[in-house]
């Protein structure tokens, strides 16, 4: 590692307690804020990267790379990844990048399989444990930009991966540290948790999203699938007809239990900065109070009370952001 980068924080990390701010108020306000306000980011649009798969498919991951003005040769490259139904031009990531970059960091926004410019250009579709395309990115990188280390940042679905990327190890690339921003670490139980009477409307909206993104590859995708993901009335049997199956597994469950990133959180070897809120609506808080943190002195776990899912809308921009910026500068040393 580098020697200045990678270093487990000294003690508890120094950021003030996630508040909310009106009138962002309860877990529902701060989970939805961003689609009611839509805000905008002064952000360059960067410079695009492919990444070809390396499976056959002619598949690849499209990313969009913005660097600092003034560039710092020390700062790790920080890589964003999305999570379900969200892409390089998603509200947080963002906000995310625009927060990293004026601190001087690069930050590279990259689109799952088949998400974001890619929608409808994949054979192959991304899911919450399909490392092995994170991995090969991590392999293409260009030198000048991993020379400092790379750091992987996950939300949501993205926030699996890269959890269970970390602590599946055997990276091409000089990790020296990682962050998860409301992963559902428990897959089973956020599907369960999203099938509530409260979760209705976004779950409505998220699985029309997803049909949206299968039906944008219907030249590409077997009749097969195409008819399953019309039919799919769930998120759950999204993944018990699709998603479980087209992966080589019997459905949901075991889709779920081989994916989850609970079981890898003991395995991560570098400083880790996991947040969740307790009140989030879509993840159940009780999969991160079952985890035994101190069995893994690398991992930072943060669980506020409150800030929804992906939210933490506090005064001066996103908690989440505030805490990012102070766990890199701590593993800094």
């Amino acid at each position: 590692m580098p020697d200045r980068l990678g270093r487990r924080p000294a003690g508890p990390l120094p950021v003030e307690p996630f508040r909310q701010r009106f009138p962002w108020i309860g877990a529902h306000l701060q989970t939805v804020r961003n689609t009611l306000v839509r805000p905008r980011f002064p952000l360059e649009p960067g410079e695009r990267l492919d990444f070809p798969m390396p499976d056959g498919s002619g598949d690849s991951l499209l990313a969009r790379l913005n660097r600092p003005s003034e560039p710092d040769a020390g700062r790790p490259l920080v890589l964003l990844v999305h999570g379900l139904s969200g892409c390089d031009s998603s509200y947080y990531m963002l906000a995310t990048a625009q927060a990293l970059i004026a601190q001087g960091y690069p930050v590279l926004r990259l689109n799952l399989r088949g998400a974001g410019p890619g929608c409808g250009m994949a054979r192959q579709r991304y899911h919450a444990g399909r490392t092995d395309d994170l991995r090969a990115v991590l392999a293409q990188l260009p030198a000048d930009l991993t020379a400092a280390g790379v750091v992987p940042v996950g939300y949501s679905l993205g926030g699996n991966a890269v959890l269970k990327l970390l602590g599946e190890g055997d990276l091409p690339a000089l990790v020296v540290a990682g962050a998860s921003v409301s992963a559902p670490i428990d897959l089973a139980a956020a599907s369960r948790r999203f099938l509530d009477p409260g979760n209705r409307p976004y779950h409505s909206w998220l699985l029309g999203k997803m049909k949206q993104e299968m039906a944008a590859s219907a030249a590409l995708l077997e009749p097969r699938w195409l008819a399953a993901a019309a039919a799919a009335r769930s998120v759950w049997e999204f993944d018990d007809t699709i998603v479980g199956p087209w992966n080589g597994w019997s459905g949901a469950e075991e889709y779920y239990r081989v994916n989850s990133a609970r079981q890898f959180l003991q395995a991560i070897p570098v400083p880790t900065l996991i947040i969740h809120a307790l009140d989030d609506p879509w993840i159940p808080g009780a999969s991160y109070q079952a985890v035994r943190w101190r069995d893994n002195p690398d991992l930072l776990p943060l669980l506020p009370a409150h800030g929804g899912h992906v939210g933490f809308h506090g005064r001066g921009g996103p908690w989440h952001d505030r805490c990012l910026l102070t766990f890199l500068a701590a593993i800094a040393g």
